[in-house]
């Protein structure tokens, strides 16, 4: 498990490393997953050592929320200020994450040829 976490340690830094030299407008993280993912991908002995950590990880996902959470309480005071607008922020941007899931899903659905209601005339009840 030392050696996993070890590893998805260093693609991380790796990642991090990268993105700061080269001074692109990808996350550290995001390039160190991608590394892992490669890794995994040309090894098996990779994968196998890195998955079952991961999914531990996974498991206890929410822990990670909790420094968040005491850095929102600890700026409470700046937060409590910015009340409206952070409200209005997330009401605009979730409503506009709504609305590009169900068109995303409707361009797919129309694409694959799925947006036939199979099952489900008119008159059979199944409405």
């Amino acid at each position: 498990m030392l050696q996993a976490l070890t590893l998805i340690l260093l693609c991380q830094l790796a990642g991090e490393a990268v993105a700061r030299a080269t001074g692109l407008p990808v996350p550290g993280p995001v390039l160190g997953m991608g590394l892992m993912l490669g890794l995994m991908a040309l090894s098996d002995r990779v994968a196998g050592m890195v998955v079952p950590v991961g999914k531990v990880i996974l498991r206890h996902l929410a822990l990670l929320f909790v420094p968040a959470g005491v850095g929102v309480v600890g700026h409470l005071d700046r937060l409590g200020a910015q009340a409206g607008w952070l409200l209005l922020a997330i009401v605009i941007s979730t409503l506009l994450a709504l609305l590009v899931g169900a068109l995303v899903f409707l361009v797919v659905a129309h694409l694959t040829g799925s947006d036939e209601r199979a099952g489900c005339e008119e008159g059979d009840g199944n409405a």
